[in-house]
């Protein structure tokens, strides 16, 4: 409970009931928040020495399904609020963990949760034996094409709903979507809408107005921080509409929000702008080499992704508060795991596509060889991470229902059901 409070100062104090209320709904719910006590926890473990580019908040939800600038969908990790350079097993062992706690809250037994966390590791080491066999570019350049991940799926049933959803994802822009859903037409500007206490603008009119101000100062630092030819992209567009927004679990109580542009012949760009606060990992690991934290975290997805955001960038918020952001697209094409409809099968599939994205991503920075080597060629190294994985589901049991006393007994406050 030190951890998480310690973890939270700094958010909006008002926003951090909420988080600490989505924390509590479930262990799954817990560890998607406790990235902080898990770091924590990691430093304490054994390591082989060898750093890479890590996600830090590497869980089986933080996977998923994007479109390239080419417009082709490919699955791949996509949240790096934590990037930093850090021991490689930090990740995996994050991602074998959250495969038995996710299969815990799936019902699934006890050998199944295990076996979908040994299938991840799995796929990690079989994959990076491959990459230290490859061409390094070749390696470099590979991507994990969505549509044919989906369709080798063992479950007739989930493949024709991740078919359906590929392809209404692919049918429609999605800026014209979240156009229809988020913001509304006021006369000649467009204006997002209001949904509190998740989508808001500032109720006083002069501090709305001040935040809009302030708003375009950071776009303007934001459009500085693109290459060049990005920057002539968005000379197109002129920003319309700025609001807070509610993301997440881990996320909650940080300033985060979406933007509105429109071109000069009305096509909405929808751009979020989240708080890069210092990495999770630091404390154990130190800082990365950036000064400000919205680099590294876009450092750490250019890396890592096959093919990152176009609009990738970071800004700085008011001069009195020096806050650090990063900027990317609003939900492009975006297409998340169904984790809560996975059966055992279903479970066992996703880990092998997770532990061959982290695999692509750790090459970037690790040496494959040397990786594939350590892990060597039986099921040893399986074994030891699946034994890990199911240890800290179980402490990660007992944190959640830390949690759930300190709540009960008054410590801190929870907003439930937001």
């Amino acid at each position: 409970m030190d951890l998480l409070i310690a973890n939270s100062a700094g958010r909006l104090p008002e926003l951090v009931p909420i988080r600490y209320g989505r924390m509590m709904s479930s262990p799954f719910a817990f560890y998607r928040g406790a990235a902080a006590v898990m770091a924590h926890d990691l430093s304490f473990t054994a390591n082989t020495g060898m750093n890479v580019v890590a996600c830090g908040d590497c869980h089986l939800v933080n996977f998923g399904g994007f479109a390239t600038p080419e417009r082709q969908l490919v699955f791949d990790i996509n949240d790096f609020d934590e990037a930093s350079v850090a021991p490689w097993e930090w990740d995996l062992r994050r991602l074998a963990a959250s495969f038995v706690i996710a299969g815990r809250a799936n019902g699934s037994k006890a050998a199944d949760c295990r076996q979908a966390a040994w299938q991840a590791v799995r796929s990690y080491r079989e994959n990076m034996t491959r990459y230290a066999e490859m061409p390094v570019l070749d390696a470099y350049y590979e991507t994990i094409d969505l549509s044919k991940l989906v369709a080798a799926g063992t479950d007739d049933e989930l493949k024709r709903l991740n078919q359906k959803r590929i392809r209404k994802a692919l049918a429609e822009s999605a800026h014209i979507k979240e156009f229809t859903k988020l913001a509304c037409q006021q006369g000649e500007q467009p204006r997002i809408r209001d949904e509190p206490p998740l989508i808001f603008h500032n109720a006083d009119m002069q501090q709305q107005a001040a935040m809009h101000a302030v708003a375009e100062r950071m776009v303007a630092d934001y459009v500085a921080s693109l290459a060049p030819e990005r920057r002539i992209l968005m000379q197109r567009y002129r920003f319309a509409d700025v609001a807070m927004k509610v993301v997440g679990v881990g996320s909650v109580g940080t300033y985060c929000g979406v933007a509105l542009f429109v071109s000069g012949n009305g096509d909405p760009l929808f751009l979020q702008f989240k708080e890069a606060r210092p990495s999770v990992l630091e404390p154990y690991c130190g800082r990365a080499p950036f000064k400000h934290h919205g680099e590294r975290v876009v450092f750490g997805q250019r890396l890592m992704q096959a093919a990152a955001d176009a609009f990738l960038g970071w800004t700085t918020g008011t001069r009195q508060q020096q806050r650090h952001y990063y900027v990317r697209q609003l939900r492009d094409a975006k297409i998340k795991p169904m984790v809560e409809l996975m059966n055992p099968a279903n479970l066992i599939d996703y880990a092998q596509s997770c532990g061959w994205a982290l695999a692509r991503a750790h090459k970037r920075s690790g040496d494959a060889v040397v990786l594939s080597a350590y892990m060597g060629s039986s099921a040893v190294f399986e074994d030891a991470m699946a034994n890990f994985a199911v240890r800290y589901a179980d402490q990660n049991e007992r944190d959640h229902a830390a949690l759930v006393a300190a709540v009960r007994a008054g410590r801190i406050e929870a907003r439930v059901g937001i």
